[in-house]
């Protein structure tokens, strides 16, 4: 298939850009230097550059890598054949990040400029997100079943292993060998309260209204404490309102996360090591089947080495680690703790950033009553 380009009247031309203007999808017209020729309002919001200033400017101008969609644009003009690609990252120079996109482009006959395509993209991003969420609350309802499986296949014995040694105590004499006993009785306490780490406290969550800055600036104080050689900034949005928190568990979880961040630094080795704490407001968010008007995000941003590629999919899973000394508990638990509050934890990673966020839902009455 082949676009045709036609010289319409003023009229039809503005009716035209008006239907273009009303798409989600993003359209582009390139010409055969890959310059933009024109942009509708969804492309302009995607790349955040309007189409006056965008005219004439090369892709590579817009987009950090321009090299996949470029090769795309080949393939069309040279085929004469419309060329997609389903989830294609794009990082817009304008913007904070990548996006994951669909893209379509098609040959774009007009004589006027020759080796023109028409390039079709919509945001993949947000699909993803609720695919990727999806994963991760499945994660916590295996995590759920794992703990169950795990407590009661190990706090049992366990609990025998102690009254055996206690017994066995009683009946020695030699103090040096009661020592041995005494070993055995702390070790299975020990493996008793890391059991119970990962079931976490028992009792529901006891919710006060709390500012979160409140409760960063306590972690990021341990934090500091444990890392004095890596910078821990602050990027606080101060109009976030209070959220019902359970101010313990919350407190858990960041800690397990920037522990976690702070962990991968020291590992790595990393120059200039930096963990950014980071709060903002978001506006109609999913998180599983429920959509939240307002949701807080917190995030732990390191420049660390990023996430193991073969640990991605499991990596909120209990015992599940990339540390040959770490006990693969501490996202499992921060992912359950913020999952009593109705929350989630999700992460983003490539080499040299990694993002952890925590969602955690208002309450609407809190927001009204704090506005």
């Amino acid at each position: 298939m082949v676009v045709q380009a036609y010289r319409l009247p003023d009229q039809a031309m503005l009716e035209a850009t008006r239907i273009l203007d009303g798409l989600s999808t993003s359209v582009l017209i390139v010409d055969e230097h890959h310059a933009v020729a024109y942009l509708n309002v969804a492309a302009e919001t995607l790349f955040g550059v309007s189409r006056n200033q965008s005219r004439g400017r090369p892709l590579r101008e817009l987009i950090a890598d321009a090299t996949a969609l470029g090769t795309m644009i080949e393939r069309a003009v040279e085929t004469w054949r419309p060329y997609s690609r389903r989830e294609l990252a794009l990082r817009p120079l304008a913007g904070d990040g990548e996006l994951i996109v669909d893209c379509t482009v098609a040959p774009f006959e007009d004589a006027a400029a020759p080796g023109s395509v028409i390039i079709e993209i919509s945001d993949a991003t947000q699909h993803q997100r609720i695919t990727r969420e999806t994963a991760l609350l499945t994660q916590i309802d295996g995590s759920r079943l794992m703990i169950r499986q795990l407590a009661h296949e190990i706090k049992n014995p366990l609990g025998g292993l102690r009254g055996a040694a206690q017994l066995l105590a009683r009946q020695l004499a030699d103090a040096s060998m009661r020592e041995y006993t005494s070993i055995i009785i702390s070790e299975a306490d020990r493996l008793v309260a890391l059991v119970d780490s990962l079931l976490g406290p028992g009792h529901a969550p006891r919710k006060e209204l709390i500012n979160i800055h409140e409760l960063l600036q306590h972690v990021r104080h341990l934090l500091a404490a444990d890392a004095p050689s890596i910078a821990i900034d602050r990027d606080y949005d101060p109009s976030l309102p209070p959220l019902r928190l359970d101010r313990n568990l919350i407190i858990q979880a960041m800690l397990n996360i920037g522990q976690n961040a702070l962990q991968a630094l020291a590992h790595a080795h990393t120059p200039n090591g930096r963990l950014v704490l980071r709060t903002r407001a978001l506006t109609n968010v999913n998180i599983g089947a429920r959509r939240h008007r307002v949701v807080a995000s917190v995030q732990f941003e390191d420049n660390g080495p990023g996430v193991p590629e073969q640990l991605r999919e499991t990596l909120f899973y209990p015992l599940v680690t990339g540390r040959s000394d770490g006990t693969g508990l501490g996202l499992a638990i921060a992912q359950e703790l913020v999952a009593r509050h109705d929350g989630l934890i999700e992460f983003e990673s490539r080499p040299g950033r990694t993002v952890f966020t925590i969602l955690l839902p208002f309450n609407a009455s809190d927001v009204s009553e704090t506005a």
